[in-house]
């Protein structure tokens, strides 16, 4: 299965969630290629959508294993890797301080002045373009359960075989399109696989305003 671009995968995507999703879920698209997608899914579905920023907390001495992660005004700790890398509050405060910052700016600048879409009690949908890791995927789940989701899916045109199981216990439910046995990489399935400019997510978001949000 390959996918035109970004809004062809969304259409898709969106039929295949029609059933699925409760009435008054909040589509959340992960930035950048993520919105273009979530957008045709709220579009197509009527239901509210917003941004769902999301940064790793790396290790000091190895950034590139998670001990926690951070979204808007909340925080996640994977207390296994913090114990067993013996990292201390000042470090980690730094680190927090650092990436809590990134989201700061990069939500303020995609949202362009736009309230944020409140989550709590809700059933939520994070939607991104691809799995590929599924790292920050499962961050994203994770901070929105800390913001009172009642619920999370995961969905995405397309992702490995082995992302369902191995993002079970982060969303609710995972939905993919497509789950081949061999992949490489997200843009592979693609026919147009552009990068995403900040200018378009904060277009799309302004244009989601007169969709139901709920």
């Amino acid at each position: 299965m390959r996918f035109t671009d970004r809004a062809d995968a969304g259409r898709r995507l969106a039929e295949r969630l029609r059933t699925e999703l409760a009435p008054g879920t909040v589509v959340l698209g992960l930035p950048r290629g993520g919105v273009p997608v979530a957008y045709e899914v709220a579009r197509v579905l009527g239901l509210a959508l917003d941004v769902v920023v999301v940064r790793k907390l790396g290790l000091p001495a190895q950034p590139e294993l998670a001990m926690g992660a951070v979204g808007e005004g909340v925080r996640v700790l994977n207390e296994a890797v913090l114990r067993r890398a013996r990292v201390d509050a000042a470090d980690l405060a730094a680190v927090e301080a650092r990436e809590r910052a990134e989201v700061e700016r990069r939500t303020l600048a995609l949202r362009a002045g736009r309230p944020a879409v409140s989550v709590d009690g809700r059933d939520v949908v994070i939607v991104d373009d691809g799995v590929a890791t599924g790292a920050t995927a499962r961050a994203a789940c994770e901070v929105l359960r800390a913001r009172g989701a009642r619920s999370v899916v995961l969905a995405a045109p397309v992702g490995p075989e082995a992302a369902p199981g191995a993002l079970a216990g982060a969303a609710d439910r995972v939905v993919l399109l497509h789950a081949p046995a061999e992949f490489g990489a997200v843009g592979q399935f693609y026919l147009d696989f552009g990068q995403t400019a900040d200018e378009e997510v904060t277009a799309l978001l302004a244009l989601a305003d007169g969709l139901d949000r709920g």
